[in-house]
Formats: C-alpha cells, structure tokens, sequence
C-alpha cells in the first residue's frame, strides 16, 4: 500500500512539472518565433547620440525655418508605417502617443501663430480631443422596431489620418568648426482628413495636432526602429532617421519681420514654391560664399 501510494506521489508531481515545463516552452516558442533566429537588444537598448555643444560666440549666422514632411511620399514612408504593431515596431504618431500617454514625454498645444511652440503642455486626454476621439452620439436603426435610435460609440484615435509633419529647425553657422549645422528644435503632426458630412472627399482639412521638443524625446526615439529596408538586420532608430536627415520636405516659413508669416500667406501655387526654393538656395548660398576658390 505504501508502495503504491509513493509511485501515485511521483506520478502526480511528474505530470505537473510535465504540464509547467510544456506551457512554459509554449510561450518560449511563440516568442521566439515572432522574434526570428536572436533576439533583438541592441537598438531597444540605446541611448541617443551625444551631439556637441554650441556656444552662443560660435554662431555667428543663424536662420529658424520651419518645414513641411509629406508622410504619404515614399522617402518619408518609413514614418508612416507600419500603422499597427510589427514586430516591436510601431510608426512615429503612435510611438509619441505611447510617450505621451505613459507620461516620458512632454506635449505642448500647436497654436495658430507658431512663434510660441512649447508653451502650453498638453495632457493625453486633450490630445486625443485634438484627433476627435472619445465619445460620440450617433442615429442608427434599431432592427427590433425598425425606428432610429441614438446610440453613443467610443471613437478611436485615427492615427491613420496623420500624414504629415511639420519640422521646426535651426540652421547656423559655427565659426569653431567652420561648417553650417542643422539641429531640429521641434515635430508638430498633422492630422490630413474630411469631415463626417462631407460625402464627396474633396478637400481635405488640416489641423496641427500638437508639438515637441525635440531634444526632450530623442531617448524615446532612439530606442525605437524603423524598418531598412535594404539591411533588415541594420534598423535605423527614427533618431537615427532625424539626425542623418532621411527625409524629405520643403520650407513653408521662415522667421522674418512680419510675425514670422508662412509663405502661403504671401505667394501661391507656383510662386509659393518658388519662394521656398529661395530660402532654401539662400541657406546654402551663406556658406558657399565665405569660401574663396
């Protein structure tokens, strides 16, 4: 009897550890198998790179643009996609509503006239007012009595409709190193969309959703990839992306006499772009022409 009794105790605690250590190499294989042949730490790991101080009696020429980043475009799809999660990779709008939402970075209200960009923060709950989510009264048909009801629906965020960004950045002159230098100071996105009754899909309508400071999130960027499509195993961090400039945009302001206007506000179609091609030759041009040859 108490033979039989100490092979059904071992038999019991057989089976269960059998059982823990089966849905324990459950989750490791399906982990593993989202995470491909090694797992990936390098890039979730980094930190952001150092860039040189500047002093003030180093600049001796400076000029503050601000720059319109087309999303859609294919040299700045990487910021666009992926729409939802792959593989640890999420797109740039919902990486900054993940830092917002949990509190590691700061939002601040975009305010019609950009002269005051980081002034006003915002919480999570007035940036998802900006996208037009939350709760919202709708007429739909009760298939009971056949009669119209209202019925209240909780609205999504559409990051989606966020497909352009607006860059803010200084260029200058560093006498120390001799060479004009670039440093982006902010990121407003910018919700691209059509109203609910408008049923033709027309014209679109622009908002600017929020800002931040750019120096204030690069450790939230740099540990987060976007896809290369040219060396899978060598993702760029979109800090990466910033700093080495893969992007492409064109100047739609810069900081001037008259309240820094935008161009649109002084030149249209044609002449709009050829205003923005001017500052940007302009820019250029400064450095070119200290030089002798």
């Amino acid at each position: 009897m108490r033979r039989l009794l100490f092979f059904l105790l071992i038999f019991i605690a057989g089976n269960s550890a059998c059982n823990s250590l089966m849905g324990q190499g459950i989750e490791d294989l399906v982990k593993n198998r989202n995470a491909g042949i090694y797992e990936k730490r390098i890039t979730f790991e980094r930190k952001p790179t150092v860039l040189p101080g500047v002093r003030e009696a180093d600049v001796i020429w400076s000029k503050t643009v601000w720059r319109l980043v087309d999303m859609r475009e294919k040299a700045n799809q990487h910021f666009y996609f992926p729409k939802t999660e792959v593989q640890g990779r999420i797109n740039l709008i919902n990486l900054l509503l993940k830092g917002i939402k949990a509190n590691t970075i700061l939002a601040f209200e975009a305010p019609i006239l950009d002269n005051n960009e980081f002034v006003t923060p915002m919480s999570y709950d007035q940036v998802k007012a900006q996208f037009g989510a939350g709760t919202k009264t709708v007429m739909r048909r009760n298939f009971e009595n056949g009669q119209m009801e209202p019925v209240t629906i909780q609205q999504e965020i559409p990051t989606d409709e966020v497909k352009q960004l607006m860059i803010k950045e200084i260029w200058y002159f560093d006498k120390q190193k001799s060479s004009l230098q670039v440093r982006i100071l902010g990121i407003c996105p910018i919700r691209v969309y059509f109203r609910d009754e408008d049923t033709a899909q027309e014209i679109p309508l622009r908002k600017k959703l929020f800002w931040v400071y750019y120096p204030e999130i690069r450790t939230l960027l740099a540990k987060n990839e976007s896809l290369n499509a040219s060396n899978g195993a060598r993702n760029f961090s979109f800090d990466d992306l910033f700093l080495i400039r893969n992007f492409d945009g064109y100047i739609i302001k810069e900081e001037n006499v008259y309240d820094n206007r935008d161009i649109l506000s002084y030149a249209t179609g044609e002449y709009a772009s050829q205003e923005s091609e001017r500052i940007k030759t302009a820019i250029f041009n400064f450095e070119q022409d200290l030089w002798e040859y």
